[in-house]
């Protein structure tokens, strides 16, 4: 297990806070931490539990791999693509919610096909899940997502 770099996490929390066009409050508030905790983890100050991590990166609609990373928690160099791409796709702006669960869906399983399925996978599957059904497009079928995709004709062949 990596050392905590708590300093890169405050700041990587801060660029995502503000991405996110969240007041620290206003995102302590949605992670269920009291405003000088969430404060001084981002100034470096505190070193938050995975469960803390796990609550921010929820509030911010963002991969908790990611923070996970950034705190030490998980080894860097393990998956590093994998969770650059969560992080991409969660972080895209001309993406719906529901569009961004489906692709992180079809992601998984393509992963999972070509054999690269792991533990943290599981716990990621379970986290779009509980966003996916408790949010717009809860329900959404990856399968069926890429089978539709798959249907769609290129107007130019």
């Amino acid at each position: 297990m990596a050392s905590l770099n708590v300093g890169n996490l405050g700041e990587y929390l801060r660029e995502q806070r503000r991405n996110a066009q969240l007041s620290l409050r206003q995102l302590a508030d949605a992670a269920g931490v009291s405003n000088p905790y969430l404060s001084q983890i981002e100034r470096g100050l505190r070193k938050p539990s995975a469960e803390v991590l796990q609550q921010v990166a929820k509030a911010l609609r963002i991969s908790a791999e990611t923070l996970y990373v950034r705190a030490g928690i998980l080894d860097a160099e393990r998956d590093r693509g994998d969770v650059e791409t969560r992080a991409v796709i969660l972080a895209d702006p001309s993406l719906n919610e529901r569009q961004k669960q489906v692709l992180l869906q079809v992601y998984e399983s393509f992963r999972k096909e070509n054999g690269f399925g792991t533990d943290a996978d599981a716990d990621a599957d379970a986290d779009v899940k509980a966003d996916a059904d408790a949010g717009p497009g809860a329900g959404v079928d990856a399968d069926a997502a890429v089978d539709g995709a798959e249907t769609v004709k290129n107007p130019h062949s």
